[in-house]
């Protein structure tokens, strides 16, 4: 029987990429979606045209009973939910002293809310089948800090905590919970950036390049993998050497 994955943020640059991973590997994939944000028709054409024909259910991974019935559907669908990918992020940079109470609030409970929200929600049935793998995309900058990313920072370096906290709670339950870090990744919405500000970043990447989606996307297929069961409260950094950690 083929294994499922939910991919919440999965109609992003790297949601996207790693939908299509895993899908490529023999995956029934539920894409999670922002009713009224996301342009769900779109994307779907998009990923049919492709070859792609994924599930895809909506629901606000920053609202606990919204993320519940999210997966309660995806589960509908997919008959049971053997990988789930916390992939929603959002940014609302500013310095402190100019960031606004509901910049740092959205940004918490989007990135870090979210994944206590949907990660409960998946861990009865995983739990019950012995087996299951939550894997968590948290970034670089949540294990180096950046200047006007104190929010996003907060909810990334907290999003390992909660990995390594949860992977001790289940791992004799045959389930792994993992971090990966990206940096930057050559996504749509870096793409927005000036190109001065693109090749300053760029300049203090190591070797010389940004990341692509597909290769965050090998990442999760890794992580998700039967014979990486012995991997459980990793983080795994994918920067191209901006930050190095022992």
């Amino acid at each position: 029987m083929a294994k499922t994955a939910l991919i919440t943020g999965g109609t992003g640059g790297i949601g996207t990429a790693i939908c299509r991973r895993l899908a490529d590997n023999g995956y029934q994939v539920a894409a999670s979606y922002l009713a009224g944000i996301d342009d769900i028709d779109a994307w779907q054409t998009q990923q049919q045209t492709a070859g792609y024909h994924f599930h895809c259910v909506a629901g606000d991974v920053a609202d606990f009973d919204s993320a519940q019935t999210m997966v309660t559907q995806a589960e509908r669908a997919l008959g049971h939910i053997d990988v789930l990918v916390n992939g929603a992020g959002i940014t609302r940079d500013a310095l402190l002293r100019r960031m606004k109470v509901e910049q740092w609030q959205a940004v918490l409970r989007t990135n870090l809310d979210s994944v206590f929200n949907v990660s409960k929600a998946v861990l009865p049935l995983m739990s019950k089948r012995r087996w299951g793998r939550i894997i968590n995309i948290a970034s670089v900058n949540g294990q180096r800090g950046q200047a006007g990313q104190t929010n996003y920072a907060a909810a990334k370096a907290g999003m390992h905590g909660f990995t390594m906290s949860l992977a001790q709670e289940v791992a004799r339950q045959g389930i792994t919970v993992n971090t990966i870090s990206p940096g930057y990744v050559n996504t749509a919405m870096l793409q927005t950036l000036s190109p001065k500000i693109l090749a300053t970043l760029i300049e203090a990447i190591p070797v010389g390049r940004l990341a692509e989606p597909e290769e965050i996307a090998w990442a999760v297929q890794f992580l998700a993998d039967d014979q990486a069961g012995y991997i459980t409260g990793a983080n795994l950094a994918i920067n191209g050497g901006m930050y190095m950690s022992a």
